[in-house]
């Protein structure tokens, strides 16, 4: 009997290992799987490299990771924002490596891993430093930069609901990057806040098919205020 359901976020991430690829999802305060970031600081996984839209908030969820020394490279589009001290401390000092990536092609090379794409060629960052010293080629008169995609060791996304299967349905803007990194990840860790009963799902509403979950932790509902901040619903 198919099921994917863990006991517990300790035993869903206890497999995850030092230098792994890990591809958290989220966009602003949408869709952020902060209890499996908080499992991933106790599991104590370090050099890793994270892909994620942003570099941390304050000093909770990816933010904590970062502090705790456990990040040795990042990928991300919005590394600098008013609240992103602990990133901006640690690149200042040299204590980590940060790969800028715009959002649309963060997005597309992620994609692109999970599709099957040995690579693909694209506009953004073409003639500026982001292009770096990758090949460029000139397609019906416009110019585009190759870019590869973005493979990861693990996934740890969020999603509203999902059954033993590991079939998911998302709330919103919280769906965000979940599906394209799902598809990405060799392991994908997912929480969800309601177990469904297998088959009633609505297939239709279904945008991470059980395939590429290999774990589901349920976990409460919360209510995140502005600035990311949690209380109890």
């Amino acid at each position: 009997m198919i099921n994917k359901i863990a006991r517990s976020v300790a035993d869903a991430l206890a497999g995850i290992q030092d230098g792994a690829t890990v591809l958290i999802g989220g966009f602003g305060t949408a869709g952020i799987p902060g209890e499996l970031i908080d499992g991933l600081v106790e599991q104590g996984a370090k050099d890793l490299t994270v892909v994620n839209n942003n570099a941390g908030n304050g000093e909770t969820g990816l933010a904590a990771l970062l502090k705790a020394g456990r990040v040795r490279k990042i990928i991300c589009s919005f590394p600098r924002q008013a609240d992103s001290q602990v990133f901006d401390g640690l690149y200042r000092s040299g204590k980590i490596e940060l790969e800028l990536v715009p959002q649309g092609n963060l997005a597309e090379r992620i994609r692109a891993a999970g599709a099957g794409i040995g690579a693909f060629f694209c506009p953004t960052g073409y003639g500026t430093q982001l292009a770096g010293n990758r090949e460029t080629r000139e397609i019906d008169g416009k110019q585009y930069v190759l870019e590869y995609p973005i493979h990861g060791d693990v996934a740890l996304i969020k999603a509203e609901r999902g059954d033993r299967w590991g079939n998911l349905v998302y709330r919103k803007a919280a769906r965000n990057f979940g599906p394209v990194m799902a598809m990405a990840a060799k392991k994908t860790i997912a929480t969800v806040h309601d177990i469904a009963e297998l088959g009633t799902l609505d297939p239709e509403t279904v945008a991470t098919p059980g395939i590429f979950v290999h774990q589901v932790v349920r976990i409460e509902r919360v209510a995140t205020q502005a600035g990311g901040f949690k209380k109890a619903a």
